[in-house]
């Protein structure tokens, strides 16, 4: 079982900007009562999204002409507070394919990157710039280049970051380390079958 080898990610951007964004505002802590993860991108951002009664508050999310984006831009550190791996998860199912920000909390990092949820660094200024673009033209594809460590938007492009593991585990399409462990069961059972201490 082979998994796809994420080389570059292609979409529509929107920005939720903000520096120090928690994985409780990410996803709010009553949807980790939750079996699966399917739906939690019903969840996400929700209590800054929503009202009490449903109706929603001015938030980019909310914003039809964003709708439908995949790339998402923020501030610094964002995902840091609880290492809940639904934060990710709700991005993930939301639609969103990878985020660009200034830095990142580490666990939110490490779940992000075994889910093939991509997470770029940049500099403040450059995602401004991008983010400009975007509220000009809301349509305009956005091109991350995992390889090159690039984003491209129309005729400009800016220079990003990513974790030399994350990327080599992203291109070479080995992001998920349970998928990786059951890839290698038959191996796995070998090698135990020759060990004496586990010899019946």
């Amino acid at each position: 079982m082979s998994l796809e080898k994420i080389t570059r990610v292609a979409g529509r951007g929107v920005c939720v900007p903000g520096n120090d964004i928690d994985t409780d505002r990410i996803i709010p802590a009553r949807y980790l009562k939750c079996v699966t993860f399917d739906g939690l991108g019903e969840g996400l951002f929700y209590d800054v999204r929503k009202n009490p009664d449903g109706s929603e508050k001015p938030h980019p999310l909310n914003e039809p002409r964003f709708k439908g984006a995949q790339i998402l831009l923020s501030g610094a550190n964002f995902g840091c507070g609880s290492s809940r791996e639904h934060a990710p998860q709700a991005i993930q199912k939301y639609g969103f394919k990878a985020v660009v920000a200034e830095s990142y909390a580490e666990i939110f990092f490490g779940n992000s990157t075994t889910l093939g949820l991509v997470c770029a660094t940049a500099q403040r200024a450059d995602i401004a710039q991008v983010a400009a673009a975007l509220d000009a033209h809301p349509q305009a594809e956005l091109v991350l280049d995992v390889t090159a460590q690039e984003l491209r938007f129309g005729s400009q492009s800016i220079k990003v970051g990513i974790r030399d593991t994350a990327r080599d585990a992203l291109v070479n399409g080995r992001w998920d380390p349970i998928a990786e462990l059951l890839e290698g069961a038959g191996a796995v059972k070998a090698t135990a079958t020759g060990l004496p201490y586990l010899a019946k």
